[in-house]
């Protein structure tokens, strides 16, 4: 597997070696052809210029072995950098920039078919050897030397040849082949260096997370990446995300050790209670006259953890991606009517008064009834629970911006301000609670905060001066 160092090099490798190809090509056959292009006019132009002084000379009746001729053949060999070669038509040469060939003396020839291509086409441009007069292949340009006579018709007297040394050319694409690879071998070099310490930079803190994931794997809540706090890139933003999803992992662990703690203990109270007075009256220990008082406790014990257990499987169903909230229509003050009827039993045993604030009609909402039923059961029985004997209970429906606002409010003791975040917490009680209420497991507003989640509804809570109140709210039909 490659890492991310060495995909990062080879991608960055590829891109610099892929421009340098690319400008080096274009580069390379730019410079080409200018400079073929540039001595290609330059012995078209020269050899343009000898043929025409060359007809001149021999108008003039000046013979071509003259030395001011040859001094200016010498000359435009030696600017132009090039061999100038003056022949026959046949193709003897008689006059070559490095002197003239005597009578008797043997001659080079030019080849025949390039003589004959001279005088049919009036000019001659290409790479050749001319026959083996050159040891390499040079540029020749070729133009026929033409003269007048007194009719006006012209007649070709001589061919001249200007050749020119490529080497010159060789050098130019060896200099330029020696600055591009040494160009390239620099920017790949500061391309190794920059990408293995931009490497370094983005990889250090990936290899952290990983190995801080590996120990969050292995147990180690508390790992956490550090190091990364003042990086504003994205290494920097997965390492905060790391950090946040680990802290809300923990928190999930804290909440899971801390619910079973609490399903242990709310389940081992009554099953102790219930082993130890069934026991007792197996053996003899509890006297006949009392055991009727000891089945009731029994009884009551096992009727709560009934309703324990009955309360974490609506919990687990309610959490579960079988809860699905059905959606219909209802009337609210109906629901919350029905509810306050069927708690009438325990309203008048605690000899309580209740106040209602009630629309003249219905209030039609969106919800599940018998969900949102169990939320009024859930707060009017809380209510009732935990009301000071003889007060009053006040249950208040209004609507307001397409919501209908429900309130469900008691007189009692006032429950501290850092206690009221934690009432929708699982098995949450306060000291209070456990000692007056045995019935109770801690799991009635989490339910009801569940299911209001479930119907993406808030509640709200507000406990002064012994006035506590729960507000909900539901979306009117």
């Amino acid at each position: 597997m490659k890492s991310f160092y060495q995909r990062q090099f080879m991608l960055m490798a590829g891109m610099v070696l892929l421009s340098f190809a690319l400008l080096g090509s274009a580069f390379i056959t730019l410079s080409y052809q200018y400079t073929i292009q540039d001595k290609r006019d330059s012995m078209e132009r020269n050899a343009k210029f000898i043929s025409e002084f060359t007809s001149a000379v021999q108008s003039s009746g000046l013979s071509l072995m003259d030395s001011s001729y040859q001094a200016y053949v010498s000359s435009i060999s030696r600017i132009s950098d090039a061999y100038v070669i003056i022949c026959r038509p046949g193709g003897r040469v008689l006059l070559a920039s490095e002197g003239t060939f005597q009578e008797g003396v043997a001659a080079p020839t030019i080849p025949q078919s390039i003589c004959t291509e001279l005088e049919e086409e009036g000019d001659y441009s290409g790479m050749t050897t001319l026959g083996g007069l050159f040891p390499e292949q040079r540029y020749v340009a070729g133009r026929t030397v033409t003269l007048s006579d007194f009719s006006g018709q012209t007649h070709e007297t001589n061919l001249v040849f200007v050749a020119a040394d490529t080497s010159s050319i060789t050098e130019l694409w060896r200099a330029v082949a020696t600055i591009y690879f040494t160009t390239a071998v620099v920017v790949l070099l500061i391309a190794f260096i920059s990408s293995s310490l931009t490497s370094m930079h983005q990889t250090k803190p990936l290899k952290q997370i990983a190995d801080v994931a590996r120990k969050f794997g292995h147990g180690e809540l508390d790992a956490r990446v550090t190091g990364c706090e003042n990086r504003m890139d994205e290494v920097g933003e997965l390492a905060e995300a790391f950090n946040a999803m680990a802290d809300s992992l923990a928190k999930a662990e804290a909440k899971r050790s801390e619910f079973i703690a609490n399903v242990s203990h709310e389940l081992k109270t009554p099953m102790t209670t219930i082993a130890g007075f069934a026991d007792g009256i197996l053996d003899g220990t509890i006297p006949p006259e009392r055991e009727r008082e000891y089945l009731k406790t029994i009884s009551t014990e096992t009727r709560r953890l009934s309703r324990l257990v009955r309360q974490m499987l609506d919990l687990s169903r309610m959490q579960s991606s079988e809860q699905v909230t059905a959606q219909e229509p209802f009337d609210a003050v109906e629901v919350m009517l029905r509810v306050l009827v069927s708690l009438e039993p325990k309203i008048n045993a605690r000899h309580l008064d209740v106040n209602t604030q009630l629309p003249d009609g219905s209030v039609m909402v969106w919800g599940d009834p018998d969900a949102i039923t169990q939320v009024c059961y859930n707060l009017l029985d809380n209510a009732i629970k935990f009301s000071t004997e003889g007060s009053t209970i006040g249950i208040t429906v209004v609507t307001k911006a397409g919501k209908a606002r429900i309130s469900v409010r008691n007189t009692g003791e006032t429950i501290p301000p850092e206690e009221l975040p934690l009432l929708f917490d699982r098995f949450h009680k306060t000291d209070r609670s456990r000692s007056e209420d045995r019935d109770g497991v801690g799991l009635g507003l989490y339910i009801v905060k569940s299911i209001l989640g479930s119907h993406k509804e808030n509640i709200t809570v507000t406990s002064e001066d012994g006035v506590t109140e729960f507000t909900f709210t539901l979306t009117l039909a």
